[in-house]
């Protein structure tokens, strides 16, 4: 069994910008075929708009609000919701609130720089 603590995990800054700390993946525990990680956008931030050749994403927020594009969609995001975000669309996170944007990310297969492609928008 292998376990991880999120207050253990040492916080990194991904290709796209976002500052995570991975409960499990390729960084962290041997999870083979999907990632999980805590990502924090802080207020006034934003991520990379960006896309994932392979990996599908789920987004669950745990606190604060902000902008989701994902495609020409873009919608407010808060705290509880998730959002499943498919391989190939493009998509960028905006913090618009007052405290940090931060939730719970999960990658399938695991999170890699190597499949984040910045689309410069």
């Amino acid at each position: 069994m292998h376990v991880s603590h999120l207050d253990d995990a040492e916080a990194f800054v991904t290709l796209d910008g976002s500052t995570i700390r991975e409960l499990a993946g390729r960084v962290s525990l041997p999870a083979e075929h999907q990632s999980l990680a805590e990502a924090t956008v802080p207020v006034g931030g934003a991520t990379a708009e960006h896309y994932h050749r392979v990996s599908e994403e789920l987004y669950f927020f745990t606190a604060g609000s902000g902008l989701l594009r994902v495609g020409d969609e873009t919608r407010e995001v808060r705290a509880g919701e998730c959002v499943v975000i498919a391989p190939g669309a493009v998509h960028k996170l905006t913090n618009t609130g007052d405290a940090p944007l931060t939730l719970l990310c999960c990658c399938a297969p695991a999170y890699s720089n190597d499949d984040t492609v910045l689309t410069g928008g």
